[in-house]
C-alpha cells in the first residue's frame, strides 16, 4: 500500500506544483505536523477517491472557501482549479453562484481573489 504522505503529495504536485513547499516552511517552526496532516488527510484520503474528478473537487473547494471567506486558501485553490483544467469563466461562475448561499460580500471577495490570481497569470479579462 502506498504511503499516505506520498499519495497526498502526488495530488498536491498536480494541483499546486511546487508551491506546496511554502506552507511547509511557514508551519515548520510552529506546527510542522499540521503540514503532514494536510497532505495525509484531505489530499491522500479525500482527493484520491475515484467517484469525483479533481476538476470537480477543486470547483467545490473554491465554492466552499468562498462561502466561508477564507481568502488566502481560496487563492491557492483557484490556482489549483486552473491547474486541473477549470477555466477562469467556470471559476467565476461558481464564485458568483455563492451569492445565493453565502451572500454578495463573500462572492465579491471571492471574485476579487480570483481577479488577483488571474492577473498574476495574465488571464484577464475573463471572456
Amino acid at each position: 500500500m502506498e504511503d499516505r504522505f506520498e499519495k497526498g503529495m502526488g495530488i498536491l504536485k498536480i494541483t499546486n506544483g511546487d508551491t506546496i513547499e511554502e506552507i511547509f516552511k511557514e508551519l515548520e517552526d510552529i506546527a510542522p505536523d499540521l503540514g503532514r496532516f494536510i497532505v495525509e488527510f484531505p489530499y491522500s484520503e479525500i482527493y484520491t477517491r475515484e467517484e469525483v474528478d479533481l476538476k470537480t473537487r477543486e470547483l467545490c473547494t473554491v465554492a466552499a472557501l468562498t462561502a466561508i471567506g477564507t481568502i488566502p486558501q481560496l487563492k491557492d485553490h483557484i490556482n489549483a482549479a486552473l491547474a486541473v483544467g477549470n477555466t477562469p469563466r467556470e471559476i467565476v461562475e461558481i464564485i458568483m453562484q455563492m451569492t445565493a448561499y453565502a451572500g454578495f460580500p463573500k462572492a465579491i471577495n471571492g471574485v476579487m481573489a480570483a481577479k488577483e490570481v488571474f492577473k498574476e497569470k495574465d488571464l484577464l479579462p475573463v471572456e
